[in-house]
């Protein structure tokens, strides 16, 4: 989700929007363009990438004209403006054009960076896009998806959406329209399985899930499903890992509502029912061996060993069976 600042007024004469993610920073431009023209059907926008925005053009831009229209002008990759156009940009931060928005797409980080603090000290409006690199973050994301679109969604098929579709933003913003088109009442986890099942079977999690469970073949299966339709074979050491942490944490954790060891452990209540589940029959000494075989994955995967393939075989054979006392070997 964007983060805006307290002043948010699409209209303010300059916006930044600051981030890598770029269905964030497209929305962060169109809530722009649409204010603009809601004030003006007739605004004109201009839309520029850095090396269109020369030195003089922003000038010739925001000139006064002889009909006074509103004009939105967008700066892509503004920190990537040569030194010269910067200049430019600072002076006309100093004295905003009326009628005229200026929407600066800056990546964040030390590149153009003088800039970026040249907007803030102006006061600029500000959009934070920053690219969702946690899971947890992704999952906050469906859940606002869902909540902007006046519907309901139970955690766990926002998590199962989550799962299905990975980390890409636009997919899983569709995917969210898509159900939310779709379905009539609460969206559960049945209808999401049935609208994303081969996805959902492509998905790392899915491998994680069958392998803590103790389900060698149906996790290799997931598996080879996996690496054959693209997944990376880093997200699937990833979510191994989360999936036997998960289960030593809860293991380690007191007893008590799903509530109260949800706030300890730092993972929704109805994970904690899902961890609980196939935490049975865990051993210490299990988790020990699993954590050890998800490291030699780890590195085998990232270039300690000759076939990433066969390192994830053999974590997922090694963390099903420390789970085979649940006699689903």
């Amino acid at each position: 989700m964007a983060r805006k600042n307290a002043s948010d007024d699409p209209l303010a004469p300059v916006t930044l929007a600051v981030g890598q993610e770029d269905l964030l920073l497209d929305r962060a431009v169109r809530e722009v363009v649409a204010a603009a023209k809601a004030a003006d059907a007739d605004t004109d926008v201009r839309d520029l990438s850095s090396d269109q925005l020369q030195p003089g053009t922003l000038a010739e831009l925001t000139s006064p004209s002889l009909f006074a229209e509103r004009k939105v002008v967008v700066v892509r990759n503004a920190q990537d403006l040569s030194a010269d156009t910067v200049k430019d940009v600072k002076a006309y931060l100093g004295a905003p054009a009326e009628e005229i928005t200026l929407v600066l797409l800056h990546a964040g980080g030390a590149k153009g960076k003088g800039l970026l603090d040249a907007a803030r000290k102006a006061g600029a409006r500000e959009v934070a896009c920053p690219k969702m690199t946690k899971p947890a973050d992704r999952l906050a994301f469906v859940r606002a998806e869902f909540r902007t679109a006046g519907r309901s969604a139970t955690p766990e098929a926002c998590q199962t959406l989550v799962d299905a579709i990975g980390s890409d933003l636009r997919e899983l913003a569709s995917a969210v329209s898509q159900l939310a088109a779709d379905v009539e009442g609460t969206i559960d986890e049945e209808v999401v399985g049935r609208y994303y099942t081969g996805r959902a079977e492509a998905s790392s999690f899915t491998v994680a899930d069958r392998a803590v469970e103790g389900r060698v073949a149906d996790a290799l299966e997931a598996l080879r499903w996996s690496l054959s339709t693209g997944v990376a074979p880093v997200l699937i050491t990833s979510a191994l890992a989360q999936g036997v942490r998960a289960i030593g944490k809860l293991s380690a954790a007191r007893g008590g509502r799903p509530a109260d060891l949800a706030r300890e452990l730092g993972m929704p209540p109805w994970k904690i029912d899902r961890v609980r589940q196939q935490a049975r029959g865990w051993t210490p000494d299990g988790v020990a061996v699993a954590l050890r075989a998800v490291a030699e994955a780890d590195a085998g995967v990232k270039g300690a060993g000759e076939d990433p393939e066969y390192a994830l075989e053999k974590a997922v054979v090694t963390i099903a069976r420390a789970a085979r006392s649940r006699g689903r070997a």
